[in-house]
């Protein structure tokens, strides 16, 4: 059983920086097999793919809209990823998701909700004009 713990959320203005966390935890959790993701959701929408990275960190995909502004980053030896977000904009404004992919080591990146299976309880991230 893997627990996913998402952190750093918190109110920014537009331009600045943010850093999220995601722990995993789970005593047989083989984190270093499995690629992890970021999703966000904003009041009334749906979830949204936001960045993925493959289980060996080779690859990581982002979504159109964060292209360019937000880098995520994995470390296996402490079981965590962190999505790093610059230029931030009001339309960043969302809950924050982080999710582990349902397969093990799979050969691409996974960017479509089903293609996760666990998922953190989100932390709010409320950017200012």
């Amino acid at each position: 059983q893997v627990q996913l713990v998402e952190s750093g959320g918190r109110l920014m203005q537009a331009g600045d920086s943010l850093k999220l966390s995601c722990a995993a935890t789970g005593s047989t959790f083989p984190f270093a097999q499995f690629a992890m993701g970021w999703f966000r959701q904003a009041p009334g929408k749906a979830r949204e793919f936001v960045a993925a990275t493959k289980w060996n960190a080779e690859a990581t995909r982002y979504g159109d809209s964060v292209k360019g502004r937000f880098t995520m980053s994995r470390d296996d030896a402490k079981n965590a990823v962190y999505l790093q977000m610059n230029n931030l904009r009001p339309e960043d404004t969302a809950v924050y998701y982080c999710a582990k992919d349902r397969a093990r080591r799979r050969s691409n990146v996974p960017t479509g909700i089903g293609d996760f299976n666990s998922w953190g309880q989100g932390t709010q991230v409320t950017v200012s004009s």
